[in-house]
């Protein structure tokens, strides 16, 4: 592929939340894994007016690494801190009906995501393969959650609002 489909491919599959290469610096990392060995570049397409593509391809080495890097972040148990747990931390002392109405909209927020996944998901299922079922399952479970935690918060939001500061450190 040439940079600008690798860059779509990597848009798509949302790259940049497991790896350390970000859409915008795509070609810089393309010249560095070629000078590394890990892609090769193949031939320069040109379409019409349009400027001159160069395409790459991967190496023996470049699928090692790209094993490599599967492998650790599927072993990676590594929970990242979620910021809604530090804006939590600052609803004791927070009017009950401002906190009601943020955690309101983000609980909205996330049923919508539910709902849409949900349908995907129905839409997508004759072509899925067997790990992509397992991933929608995966989004759809962790939505789930969010919103059975952010209940069980809501019902309990009087007690919690009134909390004094530092309460519980």
């Amino acid at each position: 592929m040439h940079g600008h489909q690798i860059r779509r491919s990597a848009q798509i599959d949302h790259l940049d939340l497991w790896t350390d290469v970000k859409p915008g610096s795509l070609y810089g990392v393309l010249q560095r894994m070629d000078g590394e060995g890990l892609v090769r570049q193949l031939r320069v397409e040109q379409e019409g007016k349009r400027p001159p593509r160069t395409v790459y391809e991967i190496t023996e080495d470049g699928r090692h690494e790209l094993e490599v890097l599967r492998a650790r972040t599927l072993r990676d148990g590594k929970l990242i801190p979620d910021p809604v747990d530090l804006a939590l931390g600052q609803v004791p002392g927070m009017r009950e009906e401002t906190a009601r109405a943020a955690l309101t909209d983000r609980r909205s927020a996330l049923a919508h995501q539910l709902q849409t996944m949900r349908h995907l998901r129905a839409e997508a299922d004759p072509y899925l393969g067997a790990m992509e079922k397992h991933i929608f399952e995966h989004t759809i479970r962790r939505l789930q959650l969010d919103i059975d935690w952010l209940d069980e918060i809501l019902s309990q939001l009087p007690q919690l609002t009134a909390e004094p500061e530092g309460h519980g450190q």
